[in-house]
């Protein structure tokens, strides 16, 4: 457009400023169904708005998010992965096994863990990525695998007690003056980013947001941070776990936002064809998603076994339905390309809560299963109804 018609455009009214308050209704949505769970349960327990039971309910939601976490990646590249839930529990016994059967000290026991997740990791990702099986067949496969092989090495019996520091990974809690510390970092960190972000924009010549919106964000921020170290240290503490899915989040972020391996991920599930054409090995970066997805189902497996101090038939029973549901709930598209690990996080709160409220009203257990269903289903619905609007 030249200068004359710019200028005819925005005395017309026609140029449009810069809305930075837009309307994403996926976000929007999601942050709305989640207040309106919290609000509804608050009602209707007068407990669950305590600083006991929400310490519980970010515990009960760290394994969730955890496998979420990875799972973000693997939608996002276009593929799926069904085995999670029974690798934590496989894994789970494989932990209970060294420390307890074997007497192994917790980092070796860790580090065995971890390494066994790379491991199958890599052998999946490896038939889906250049054997060119279906990773559906190759996870669903794994799924009965590694419940099996989780009965035969363990004899069908419930491994416990573990060794108290590994215990500790489950269980602990961090102490309120360190939680304080996380909090003012927590809010430091969210003035930095907002800061950059500014002298960024203004850098390369974009419109810079108002001060005042800016401000409000970070307000609303620090708000929420300082609220939860609060609300968590009247009660024991930030239960480690949950830091530990905070620090996984970071990462994650970082990795899906600003590294060469991130952006390829979401341009292989936004167009393969593109992405191939353009040079990018997609074999190899399939394979490293699988490996980093297992990867966390391992640490997820650690944290789980810890918190239940015992390795369990049952454990990881439908947790890849979670992670999965959590993933589509905060915004993850299932056509691939689209995702981010703060939605799969605000996701997993959202299965947790609706999980916890139901418990503390002493709802029967089936009408968890239509609830979540059910959101499931609508999640997926405004996934498909936002991207016929955009494409409209």
């Amino acid at each position: 457009m030249s200068v004359k018609h710019e200028t005819i455009a925005e005395h017309a009214g026609l140029k449009q400023r810069p809305n930075w308050f837009k309307f994403d209704a996926r976000a929007y949505t999601m942050i709305g169904a989640l207040m309106s769970i919290w609000i509804l349960f608050s009602l209707l327990h007068e407990r669950f708005l305590s600083a006991t039971n929400l310490s519980n309910l970010f515990l009960q939601m760290s394994v969730t998010s955890i496998l979420a976490i990875g799972m973000v990646l693997v939608i996002v590249a276009g593929q799926i992965d069904l085995s999670v839930g029974s690798l934590v529990g496989f894994l789970g016994g494989i932990t209970a096994m060294l420390n307890v059967w074997y007497d192994w000290s917790t980092v070796p026991v860790i580090i065995a863990t971890l390494a066994a997740g790379a491991a199958i990791g890599f052998i999946q990702g490896w038939f889906i990525a250049y054997r060119a099986v279906p990773a559906f067949i190759v996870t669903l496969g794994g799924m009965l695998i590694f419940r099996g092989a989780l009965f035969g090495t363990t004899g069908s019996v419930t491994i416990a007690p573990l060794s108290p520091s590994l215990k500790s990974i489950g269980q602990s809690y961090i102490a309120d003056g360190i939680g304080w510390v996380f909090g003012i970092i927590g809010l430091a960190a969210a003035a930095l980013l907002v800061l950059r972000k500014r002298n960024a924009r203004a850098k390369f010549g974009f419109e810079v947001e108002p001060l005042p919106v800016s401000l409000l964000r970070l307000c609303v921020t620090g708000a929420l941070i300082i609220g939860f170290v609060y609300v968590m240290n009247s009660y024991k503490g930030i239960p480690v776990p949950f830091v530990m899915v905070i620090v996984l989040a970071l990462i994650f972020t970082f990795i899906s936002r600003n590294t060469t391996f991130g952006r390829h991920v979401y341009a292989i599930g936004g167009n393969s064809e593109a992405a191939r054409l353009s040079g990018i090995n997609i074999k190899r970066r399939i394979l490293l998603v699988f490996v980093l997805c297992n990867t966390l189902a391992a640490i997820a497996a650690l944290v789980l076994t810890a918190r239940l101090n015992a390795a369990t038939m049952s454990a990881g029973q439908n947790y890849e339905l979670d992670a999965i549901a959590a993933c589509v709930i905060g915004g993850t598209s299932l056509m691939g390309g689209t995702g981010t690990i703060a939605g799969a996080i605000i996701g997993a709160l959202v299965m947790a809560s609706l999980d916890n409220g139901m418990s503390l009203m002493n709802l029967e257990s089936f009408w968890q299963y239509i609830v979540k269903g059910g959101i499931l289903i609508l999640a997926v619905y405004i996934d498909i109804y936002t991207r016929q609007k955009r494409k409209a």
